[in-house]
Order: C-alpha cells, then sequence, then structure tokens
C-alpha cells in the first residue's frame, strides 16, 4: 500500500510540474529561451521527487 501511495503521489506532482512548465509556452510573447530555464528547475525538481521517493532510502 505504501508503494502505491508513493507512487500515485508522484504521478500527480509529475503530472502538475509538467502541465505548469508547458503552459507558458502557449503564449505567442513568450518564446522558447524565455521558458528554458523552467524547464531545467522543472526537469531537476522532478529529478530530486523521484529520487527522494524511489531511490533514497536510509
Amino acid at each position: 500500500m505504501t508503494k502505491f501511495t508513493t507512487f500515485l503521489g508522484t504521478l500527480l506532482a509529475l503530472v502538475f510540474l509538467i502541465g505548469l512548465a508547458t503552459t507558458l509556452t502557449r503564449s505567442t510573447m513568450i518564446s522558447f529561451f524565455d521558458v528554458l530555464p523552467v524547464y531545467i528547475l522543472m526537469a531537476i525538481a522532478i529529478f530530486m521527487l523521484v529520487y527522494e521517493a524511489f531511490f533514497d532510502k536510509k
């Protein structure tokens, strides 16, 4: 049950973060290079989220 809730929570957080990052590119006034730092920070946040949820077992 713990693995299921961890997976579900991680999945919901990933969907939220990816949706948040992709809504920035919908505007025609914002170019890809304006959103690139957001994509980099989102990738770092997603990596840290997945690492802490599944691989960091102390």
